[in-house]
Formats: structure tokens, C-alpha cells, sequence
């Protein structure tokens, strides 16, 4: 066995071992409502509700803001979506018997975390626009990076390359507004 084969065996089993301690949680009533909550709210419309609202209630003023968010998240959903279908990694629940399924999937594969890389990116624009927004924003975003696992449905891998994914996409939009000629 290589030394690359060993280091691969030694994080899927860090990954199962961290998947069960998180998913474990699951079993208290009122853990898996709470994160329940939080997953839904890190679904895709949460994001789209959050932008209207803004919109309505700013009108055209944060525009540029809104589109950098729009772009960021289009950008986000096709990378995370290729990686899916590239990787076909199952979810825990479908591999191991003992991982009980919190809430029902919106697809079908496991890595990476499309939930996490949304909140991370979305927290990273929105905290360069308006950095006290970081005071709500993070700890909402560990939190349903925490659901996803909690709820069965992600390794710890599929997270953290979520969150840096997220990042970076984040980052790169946020670097493209001073080409643009654009203040965020």
C-alpha cells in the first residue's frame, strides 16, 4: 500500500469517525428540530427571500450589492453542482446503516456541501459590504455547516471543501468589483 493509498484510508476514516460523532446528536428531539431549522434556512430560497427583502426595502440603492451576490451564488451552484455529479460521492446515510437521516436530501450526493459553500460565500461578500453583518452571519453559517453533518447528511469532508469553496468564490467576487470600476 502507498503512502498516498494509507493517507487516503486515514481521512475516510477520520470522516466516518466524525460523521457519527455529529450525527449522534440526531437522536435528541430537540437537537435534530433545531437543525432541521437551521438546514432549511440554508436552503437556496432562504438566500433569494434575504435579497428581495433587501431590494424592496433599499430599492435600486444596493443593486450593484444584489448582483454580486446573484453572481456569486449562480457561480457557487454550477461548481458545487459539476463537482456532484463528477464525484458521485453517496451521503453517509446511504453507506452506513447506522447514520440516522435527519431530513430529506434536495439531491442526491454527498460532496461537496452545497448548503455550506453557499453560507461561507454569502457570508464572506455580505461581510465585506457590511462588516457587522458578520456579528449574525457566522455563527448562522457554523451552524448549518453543523446541520448538514448533525442531520446525516455530509461527511466533514464535504464541508470543509464546501466552506473553502464557498470562500473562494466569495473572494473572487469580491475581487472583480475593482476591475469593474464598482464599490461594493
Amino acid at each position: 500500500m502507498t503512502s498516498f493509498q494509507r493517507a487516503k484510508l486515514y481521512i475516510l476514516a477520520l470522516d466516518l469517525k466524525g460523521c457519527l460523532y455529529l450525527n449522534h446528536f440526531s437522536h435528541s428531539q430537540g437537537i435534530s428540530q433545531f437543525f432541521k431549522v437551521i438546514s432549511r434556512l440554508g436552503d437556496g430560497w432562504f438566500w433569494y427571500v434575504m435579497l428581495s427583502i433587501v431590494w424592496v426595502s433599499h430599492g435600486l440603492a444596493y443593486i450593484v450589492q444584489i448582483s454580486y451576490l446573484l453572481l456569486a451564488g449562480s457561480t457557487g451552484t454550477l461548481l458545487y453542482k459539476l463537482l456532484k455529479h463528477k464525484t458521485i460521492r453517496p451521503r453517509p446515510y446511504q453507506v452506513h446503516q447506522v447514520i440516522v437521516l435527519g431530513e430529506r436530501p434536495l439531491d442526491h450526493f454527498s460532496f461537496p456541501s452545497g448548503h455550506t459553500l453557499h453560507a461561507v460565500m454569502a457570508t464572506t461578500v455580505l461581510g465585506y459590504i457590511q462588516p457587522v453583518l458578520l456579528l449574525c452571519m457566522l455563527p448562522f453559517t457554523i451552524l448549518v455547516a453543523l446541520s448538514r453533518m448533525v442531520l446525516g447528511l455530509h461527511y466533514p469532508t464535504d464541508v470543509i471543501i464546501g466552506a473553502v469553496l464557498g470562500g473562494l468564490v466569495g473572494w473572487a467576487v469580491i475581487s472583480c468589483a475593482p476591475m469593474l470600476n464598482l464599490v461594493l
